[in-house]
């Protein structure tokens, strides 16, 4: 059997962080789709996981040596209102690898079966929000915008329940990692400070190691997170890309584009735009995403303020300094990538007037917003 290079370290937390469980095993593993240099840059031979063993281990009916399949634990805030339990109700983290640069990665495997955190859900994936994970993330990918991966699209041979019987898949996803802002209220709303501060340890030595050296780690910490999700959205405005539901769950402290529910890509410019049934007043709507992005990091920094400072008054004062950050940052990135989009300079005088203008125009004729760009260089 071909060796998968694990190298786990979420799983030498305490066990308060995850539950161990292995992935259920279905019944008729196919391979839909596997990406090929996505796995060998894992150190993964696709040829193996191509094969019968691979698709197996792909689709949950087998653990891998070195692997040590867990569902971890985290709370959110979905839709303004706090649930103080979630956690991995469908997903397995099988384990991690260090791919081909240097970087450290999960590979989970989501629709794998229940798991204690599964709330009385089959802890299943329906083969078309598989697809569409795997679709979008390897596009924003492609784009070069951070986001998780997908490794691979198995069917699972079974159907799922939901409004109708549908066919049934698993996503072997890639991220570099599943720490979310609601692993930390996790335990913040437990009251668990040790939990925090272990939690922030690991999160400084994985995602942020230059955050250790600075005369306040935890509060590099946060000013690390805060500008990596400034970016972030700032690049999904500047493609159109709406994320449906943008609960602090679904926020990734690396920095990633995470949990591709319902999800797309503008059409008509509308910052009205949103892409999610459930979501009757627009709260994640396409021009909310900056916003949102910064109540969800104020929910990390109410989490994090035990570590900012001993006294309540320094450790808020800290907090509102590192989110003041994200206006600034998030103005600077998206603008800039504006004028990249209509090849002008960003330090130009006029050009971010010009380039709101065009933004109020296309909104007010309903224009294409890819096609409108795309136009705009054919003009040219």
């Amino acid at each position: 059997m071909t060796t998968i290079p694990f190298d786990n370290s979420y799983v030498r937390l305490p066990d308060r962080f995850f539950v161990r469980r292995a992935p259920t095993p279905v019944a008729g593993p196919r391979l839909i789709r596997l990406n090929r240099a996505l796995a060998a840059n894992l150190g993964m031979d696709p040829d193996w996981l191509a094969g019968p063993a691979g698709v197996g281990m792909l689709a949950g009916n087998s653990v891998p040596e070195g692997a040590e399949p867990i569902a971890t634990a985290y709370a959110g805030h979905q839709f303004g209102n706090f649930v103080p339990q979630l956690g991995d109700g469908r997903a397995v983290l099988l384990g991690e690898v260090v791919d081909r640069d240097g970087c450290r990665c999960d590979i989970q495997l989501k629709g794998a079966g229940p798991t204690p955190f599964s709330r009385r859900g089959d802890g299943r994936a329906a083969l078309g929000p598989v697809l569409r994970e795997y679709l979008v993330s390897e596009a924003m990918a492609a784009l070069g915008i951070p986001t998780t991966r997908a490794l691979a699209a198995v069917a699972t041979g079974e159907l799922v329940v939901r409004e109708t019987r549908l066919p049934g898949a698993v996503l072997a996803r890639v991220a570099a990692s599943h720490i979310r802002v609601g692993t930390f209220q996790y335990f913040a709303a437990r009251g668990d400070a040790e939990a925090v501060r272990t939690l922030a340890d690991h999160v400084l030595a994985r995602h942020y190691p230059e955050a250790s050296f600075a005369e306040h780690p935890y509060g590099a910490l946060l000013d690390g997170v805060v500008a990596r999700q400034a970016d972030l959205v700032a690049a999904w405005l500047l493609v159109g890309f709406v994320h449906g539901v943008m609960n602090t769950d679904n926020m990734s402290v690396a920095g990633e584009t995470i949990d591709y529910g319902p999800c797309a890509f503008l059409d008509t410019y509308d910052p009205r735009t949103s892409f999610s049934s459930i979501d009757a007043h627009g709260r994640y709507a396409y021009g909310q995403q900056p916003g949102i992005a910064l109540w969800n990091l104020t929910r990390l920094a109410e989490a994090l303020l035990p570590l900012l400072a001993e006294d309540e008054e320094a450790a808020v004062a800290a907090a509102e300094a590192a989110l003041a950050g994200f206006g600034p940052r998030f103005e600077k990135a998206y603008h800039d990538g504006l004028a990249h989009k209509l090849g002008l300079s960003a330090d130009r005088d006029g050009t971010v007037a010009l380039a709101d203008d065009l933004l109020a125009r296309m909104a007010k004729n309903q224009a294409d917003f890819t096609l409108t760009f795309r136009r705009l260089c054919d003009a040219a």
